[in-house]
């Protein structure tokens, strides 16, 4: 842990640091590609819409405690599913409290009494603990509108929020971007699962879309501090955007570990355990979601809004400032370096200067001698003292002595 403080602690203070908003190209192409396979899963496995969505019977059956159990459920798919009434092939078979519930299509009054009577046989219990549920397709249709309205309202207010609080609508559109990314692979991953969408799926990616948000913002609001003086801080927009990046990684890393450690174990029990669910619907949907929001609020909305902000003048001349200084070479780069075992080479004085030239190394002289006191003063006119003149024995020459003011000659 040492070491992972150490680290996190270089990351924050630009010491060390990952370059997440360079090589453009290659995260936007990473981006797309998941967002064009979680597409492509769309297109050719469809989401698995449950009764709520799609309308159908729901049979509810009373038991004791002890045999309201996984065995229970899987036994009763099995005979379900072997009346080979159409609709009923591939029922849903969850536990809730003390009672056994079982989900199929729409059936006819002959295929519902055909699967009660299958029910009651294998279970032994009285026809009084069997309650029948008939859920229209209307019904379900109202439920994704409203899911939908939800949707489309949480992201106008998410738009909203971020320009009052950050006054840069191009935050808001990054932001939105990266919503949409967590979306779209949260939507596929569940189709590619195969687990049945409920009311419970839908309340998890809502759920889910708040946490990017959050993990989103926090991001920002370092970049906003980071970039509010571009010039004092000697950056770029990008660099500064970069930094930002870096100091809330450990946060965001440390955050969805915490988060998703309890997530998983939900899902991994109501997967094995309890067969499907709607705590498994919505552990799903909540595990995945979280997952993505962290790599987008990372690696796609900081790389988002740099790529808006690129034509902005500050930003411009920012970038233009980062690079000449960094064109800059350090003005003793080319000053040779003198070693101990070096040999040092006598040089005529009176020899030709293009003579002194060596073939690789250019001219070599040898280094200054002792000061020849005969050429002090030499090439310019000595201004005349204005004060008496002795021998300093600092400098090594004739310099104006000072006087106490008690000894100076008025004027």
């Amino acid at each position: 842990m040492g070491r992972y403080s150490r680290f996190g602690n270089d990351l924050y203070t630009g010491r060390r640091s990952i370059d997440f908003i360079g090589n453009r190209l290659v995260w936007y192409l990473v981006s797309l590609v998941l967002i064009a396979s979680a597409g492509g899963v769309l297109m050719t496995q469809h989401l698995n819409l449950g009764i709520e969505f799609t309308g159908g019977e729901q049979i509810s059956v009373g038991l004791p405690a002890e045999r309201v159990n996984q065995d229970t459920a899987d036994r009763l798919r099995e005979v379900v599913a072997g009346t080979d009434v159409e609709g009923a092939e591939s029922p849903i078979v969850t536990t809730s409290g003390d009672r056994v519930l079982i989900q199929t299509e729409e059936l006819t009054a002959d295929e519902t009494d055909v699967l009660i009577e299958a029910v009651l046989e294998d279970t032994g219990v009285s026809a009084d603990e069997l309650q029948i549920t008939e859920i229209s397709a209307s019904w379900g249709t109202q439920v994704a509108e409203r899911a939908l309205i939800g949707v489309i309202v949480f992201l106008f207010l998410v738009v909203l929020f971020i320009w009052a609080y950050f006054r840069q609508w191009k935050m808001s559109i990054a932001a939105l971007v990266a919503l949409f990314h967590d979306i779209t692979l949260t939507v596929g991953v569940y189709a590619l699962s195969g687990f049945t969408v409920t009311p419970a799926a839908v309340t998890g990616v809502l759920a889910i879309l708040g946490f990017s948000l959050y993990d989103t913002v926090v991001v920002f609001d370092k970049v906003r501090e980071n970039t509010k003086n571009l010039r004092q801080s000697r950056m770029s927009y990008a660099q500064a955007a970069n930094l930002a990046v870096n100091q809330t990684l450990v946060r965001s890393v440390n955050t969805s570990i915490v988060a998703l450690i309890p997530i998983g174990a939900i899902l991994y029990v109501s997967a094995t355990s309890l067969g499907s669910s709607s705590l498994q619907d919505l552990a799903l949907a909540q595990f995945v979601g979280m997952a993505v929001g962290v790599y987008s609020s990372v690696f796609l909305a900081p790389r988002v809004l740099v790529h808006l902000k690129s034509r902005e003048s500050e930003v411009v001349l920012a970038e233009r400032r980062a690079k000449a200084r960094a064109k800059q070479a350090d003005p003793y780069a080319s000053v040779p370096v003198f070693t101990e075992d070096e040999a040092v080479v006598p040089v005529d004085r009176n020899a030709d200067p293009e003579e002194l030239l060596d073939e690789d190394d250019g001219p070599v002289s040898e280094p200054a001698g002792p000061r020849d006191s005969g050429a002090m003063g030499r090439g310019r006119t000595a201004p005349a003292p204005r004060r008496p003149v002795g021998e300093s024995r600092s400098a090594g020459r004739q310099q104006p002595s000072r006087q106490t003011k008690s000894q100076r000659k008025k004027p």
